[in-house]
């Protein structure tokens, strides 16, 4: 990457990702874009930021030529959750905006990256380890579109030959930003919870193992497939990665080791629920392993420590509370 457009700079993964890469190839070389605008935000405030919808193709094109782009990574997106509350905007925005940010890519041969998701699953998928090629028949229109992206990422890599590039994200866990909508966000609402009032119900039930990423392997996932060999990639856009795997009770007892006083319990949210249940257990990631060497640095035990450090170094929750070392 020499330059590179960032779209949806100001969500989960674009927050962190726009320090990372600012910090890796100079505040100059990273434009951060949103449909809105923080003014105390790092993302804005210490780098170029413009306001981009990007469902103005005109106006992506505009700006990808006023930098001199060369890169785009495309985060902007409507997640699972918020995307089942309103299925025909989630698609005309996940869709519509992919395909304008293809045509640039296209016209201008830049190399693009965008993430996909397990959601990309579905109930007739197999559970455990599914594999890297496999039915994919999701059931939100999350799922749908990330599908449907990752066919349309191939397609444009083989008719027009755009350098396209992509991971299926399992959930993801930060303690940067707040939950945007997601069906793993339990997993970052229950660090908060625990600091803040030590006890926690989680949303999603009993039992149902979810697999997960702390965000510093995401980011380091995406600079790393971005940067990697070309000629070395067969599954381009849709790589399985994966950190971790664990059910609510077992991120909550990782919690007690620190929080002894934290109490657990449930309140599940069927519709989110229902969209955990149709995911995988867990999803295999030998491909990306073994086309681009990936690798991970946090387990569940690790990570804990440093939500746990970090909510607290923020302010997050009672001061009195001691973490147990």
């Amino acid at each position: 990457m020499k330059k590179v457009l960032v779209t949806g700079a100001l969500g989960q993964i674009g927050s962190e990702l726009i320090v990372k890469l600012r910090n890796e190839y100079g505040v100059d070389n990273v434009i951060g874009t949103d449909i809105r605008s923080i003014p105390n935000s790092e993302v804005v405030t210490n780098g170029i930021f413009e306001n981009l919808d990007v469902m103005d193709d005109k106006s992506l094109a505009s700006l990808c030529k006023k930098y001199e782009i060369d890169t785009v990574i495309h985060l902007a997106s409507l997640l699972s959750a918020v995307g089942e509350q309103k299925p025909q905007f989630a698609w005309k925005l996940n869709m519509g905006s992919l395909t304008n940010i293809l045509e640039v890519c296209r016209e201008f041969n830049y190399k693009l990256f965008t993430p996909s998701s397990i959601a990309a699953f579905g109930e007739s998928s197999p559970k455990d380890l599914t594999p890297q090629d496999t039915i994919q028949r999701p059931s939100t229109m999350y799922g749908v579109t990330k599908v449907a992206g990752e066919l349309l990422c191939d397609y444009y890599f083989k008719k027009f030959g755009v350098d396209t590039r992509g991971v299926r994200f399992p959930g993801l866990i930060s303690y940067v930003t707040p939950p945007g909508g997601g069906t793993t966000d339990y997993a970052v609402d229950i660090y908060y919870e625990a600091l803040k009032n030590k006890k926690y119900n989680s949303f999603i039930a009993s039992g149902t193992k979810m697999d997960m990423m702390y965000m510093p392997d995401a980011l380091s996932a995406i600079v790393d497939l971005i940067e990697a060999d070309g000629s070395k990639l067969i599954h381009r856009n849709a790589f399985n990665i994966t950190a971790m795997n664990f059910d609510p009770e077992e991120i909550s007892n990782e919690i007690k080791k620190h929080i002894p006083e934290f109490e657990f319990g449930y309140n599940v949210d069927p519709v989110r629920q229902s969209i955990a249940e149709s995911w995988p257990n867990s999803i295999d990631p030998t491909c990306a392993v073994e086309e681009w060497g990936f690798k991970f640095e946090y387990d569940l035990s690790k990570m804990t420590v440093d939500m746990l450090d970090k909510l607290a170094g923020k302010g997050i929750g009672d001061k009195n509370v001691s973490l147990c070392k």
